[in-house]
């Protein structure tokens, strides 16, 4: 058994892109549009990901946006998306300063969430140890659910 991806559906396939590929840094790898069915099909991976993602389209983030409109809901019913990150205090800085609610915000320094345009949970996870603590993180509230 392989894992392949995970399928996502979005409401608005540019807000979502400015979220996955813009802010945390996903790549696009592929893009399939299909008239008949009237959606689009956006494959991402991260970078580390990125070569073996095109050798085996495996592991990614599917984001399915349907052309015509419709409601997105639910996005934490299935749980959440996880990431390993560079430097968890930059990347929630650079997310806060683009309008991105810190919902867990990374405290330990090594763990936090925050949520997509359609409302999916998103775990970031500090690669190798935690980070000394630092403010603002450190005394920072959880806001919202996650």
């Amino acid at each position: 058994m392989q894992f392949l991806h995970t399928m996502v559906r979005v409401s608005n396939l540019d807000a979502s892109l400015n979220f996955y590929c813009d802010l945390l840094g996903l790549k696009e790898v592929r893009r399939k549009e299909n008239e008949k069915g009237r959606f689009t099909l956006v494959f991402l991976a991260a970078p580390e990901d990125e070569a073996r993602s095109e050798r085996l389209t495996a592991p990614e983030l599917e984001l399915t946006y349907n052309w015509d409109p419709e409601e997105v809901t639910g996005g934490r019913n299935f749980g959440h998306l996880a990431y390993r990150v560079d430097d968890i205090y930059a990347l929630c800085k650079k997310l806060q300063d683009n309008g991105v609610t810190i919902n867990r915000p990374p405290r330990d320094g090594h763990m936090a969430f925050v949520k997509s345009p359609d409302g999916i949970s998103v775990e970031l996870l500090q690669k190798g140890d935690a980070l000394p603590s630092q403010e603002p993180w450190a005394s920072m509230e959880n806001s919202g659910s996650w």
